[in-house]
């Protein structure tokens, strides 16, 4: 019985497996006819896509030739337009160039003709110049120079007339204005008669003092002078000490420095270099206050500190005894008067005027006038263009050609030439005077020259039989422009040409 289910349970087993395959091939037989079916519509339509691409692709082909075949047709038409105007600009140039070959062959018939004319000008011109030559009895190049020199004699005579109509002129117009302008600026700008000297002496309390001064083997006036760059000299003259030096700074900074120290009693190497290094901080400060202080009185804004400096350096710097730093003051006052008299910058003017000696505070160090230097200095640290021209033109070291060199000129001279300002030794003043007559009387035709108010004048006598009254003009300025080129001076002077003839007859 066991047996009998067992093969049983075999066959149904069996049974049970057959039944699995072939239900799995009819799975699989399913699945695989639906894949071809699928497979068979995605092959449809991408034939139908192909072909639907393809029809796309000949429309595109269509329009592109198509479009293209137009282009080629515009194209053609272009270039047979384009070959029509060629065709037409050819016969024209061909039509020019035969009138201008034609047009050639006119002018060289024409030129030979002119050629042969000129030839029988130049043979009629020779004949006729034969014939006057022997008339006249002079040559061609004789005349030639007789009417050079008759010419040149009237366009001298005509240009005298001409500067002696202008110079009147001006002056009617010019010298009140002028006149009225300067008093103005004079009267408002009052100062104090100045006398400095750029000698510093030291009074001493005893002549004990001076050998205390120079030390044991000299050892005191050596420390002195190295610390200071001062020459101190200590001669035979009773109760003082002179101090030399170039710059002005290191000469306050001994006389400072030996002041101290004989108040103080006790002088020895030591003690000198600790003064002088005390002195040298107290002028520093000095010049630095007295520097913002210039630039204070003088209303001029945000100025570079090194010109600040260099402002200050000049309260030590004396020119013909008269301080420069008062005499930069002045003059910048002066200057903001007279632009605002004549309507320019008052600003800039007095700026200018402030700066103008700013050279002086270096020119010991640096070569050159103190124009030009007060000039580059300017241009280095403030930039401004205007204020540096006015600098350099306000002595005539650069040709003057703005109105602010003008006004700087002017105001520079005012300061320096009223009465009091400055001082002028004997022998300068005398020398000065001979070189003034010197160059008067090296002109032709004078006869007596003088140099008159303290050299502001000079009077020149001429020969009437030599000068006219034109070439009188000429030769006043002349000398005008040579004093101007060879002379130093303050202010102006005034060259007076004087002619007088004198007419004797007896009657008898």
């Amino acid at each position: 019985m066991e047996e009998y289910i067992y093969v049983l349970v075999c066959l149904a087993l069996v049974l049970g497996g057959l039944v699995g395959y072939f239900v799995r091939q009819i799975v699989a037989n399913q699945q695989i006819r639906n894949a071809r079916k699928e497979a068979q519509n995605l092959l449809d339509e991408a034939v139908a896509k192909h072909k639907e691409m393809l029809l796309d692709a000949k429309h595109e082909a269509t329009r592109v030739r198509n479009a293209a075949a137009a282009e080629s047709r515009e194209y053609r038409l272009q270039l047979e337009r384009l070959g029509k105007r060629l065709d037409r600009k050819e016969e024209a140039l061909e039509r020019k160039l035969n009138s201008l070959e034609q047009r050639s062959r006119d002018l060289d018939s024409k030129r030979k003709e002119i050629e042969d004319t000129k030839a029988r000008v130049e043979e009629l011109k020779k004949d006729q110049l034969a014939q006057l030559e022997s008339l006249s009895g002079i040559t061609s190049d004789e005349a030639k120079q007789f009417l050079l020199q008759s010419l040149e004699q009237e366009v001298k005579e005509e240009a005298s007339r001409q500067v002696r109509a202008w110079e009147t002129q001006v002056k009617e117009t010019s010298e009140t204005e002028a006149q009225r302008v300067l008093a103005t600026a004079i009267q408002r700008c009052t100062t104090d008669v100045v006398s400095e000297f750029t000698v510093t002496t030291i009074p001493l309390p005893s002549d004990e003092m001076k050998g205390r001064l120079i030390g044991r083997e000299g050892r005191n006036i050596r420390a002195l002078e190295q610390a200071t760059g001062v020459d101190l000299i200590i001669d035979d003259t009773p109760g003082t000490v002179t101090i030399s030096s170039f710059d002005p700074v290191r000469r306050e900074i001994a006389r400072i420095t030996l002041n101290k120290l004989i108040l103080d009693g006790r002088i020895h190497p030591s003690r000198i270099e600790e003064g002088v290094g005390k002195a040298r901080a107290e002028v520093e400060a000095t010049i630095q206050s007295e520097g913002e202080q210039a630039i204070y009185e003088a209303g001029v804004a945000r100025l570079h500190p090194e010109l600040i400096k260099l402002l200050g350096r000049l309260k030590f710097r004396t020119s013909y005894g008269q301080n420069v730093l008062l005499h930069s003051l002045e003059v910048s006052h002066i200057a903001g008067i007279l632009a605002e008299e004549i309507g320019v910058d008052a600003n800039m003017a007095r700026k200018a005027g402030l700066l103008h000696d700013i050279g002086k505070a270096v020119d010991h160090e640096v070569e050159g006038s103190h124009a030009m230097i007060g000039a580059d200095l300017v241009k280095q640290w403030d930039k401004s263009a205007e204020v540096a021209q006015a600098i350099a033109e306000h002595h005539g070291e650069a040709s003057t050609t703005s109105v602010m060199g003008f006004i700087i000129a002017a105001a520079d001279s005012i300061s320096g030439s009223r009465p009091g300002a400055r001082r002028e030794s004997v022998q300068q003043y005398l020398k000065r005077i001979e070189e003034l007559e010197d160059i008067a009387g090296g002109f032709s035709g004078v006869e007596k020259c003088f140099a008159i108010q303290a050299g502001r004048e000079v009077r020149i006598l001429v020969k009437p039989k030599e000068i006219d009254d034109l070439t009188a003009v000429r030769l006043a300025r002349d000398i005008s422009k040579k004093i101007e080129g060879s002379l130093t001076y303050p202010g102006q002077i005034k060259v007076v040409v004087a002619r007088e003839t004198v007419a004797v007859d007896y009657a008898k």
